[in-house]
């Protein structure tokens, strides 16, 4: 991971961390947003996997999509 993509990846954690917990498990997509962020940043860099991150938090409304959107290109290997 980039320094800048580990450097947008810390909101994203202080939130797993802190505001998770509270706000439950209702997400409408599988993997949660959070998580999809994290693989995004990891495997597009700051700018394309930041903008895939937004994008879907973006998607997560009640008019938006849900089921199992995994992030473009993961083919789950590290």
């Amino acid at each position: 991971m980039s320094p800048l993509a580990y450097l947008l990846s810390l909101p994203v954690r202080g939130y797993r961390l802190v505001f998770s917990p509270w706000v439950g498990h209702g997400c409408r997509f599988q993997p949660t947003c959070s998580a999809y962020a994290l693989d995004a940043l990891k495997h597009h860099g700051a700018l394309r996997g930041g903008a895939m991150a937004a994008w879907r938090i973006c998607r997560c409304n009640p008019w938006g999509g849900s089921g199992y959107d995994p992030v473009p290109g993961d083919n789950g290997k590290e």
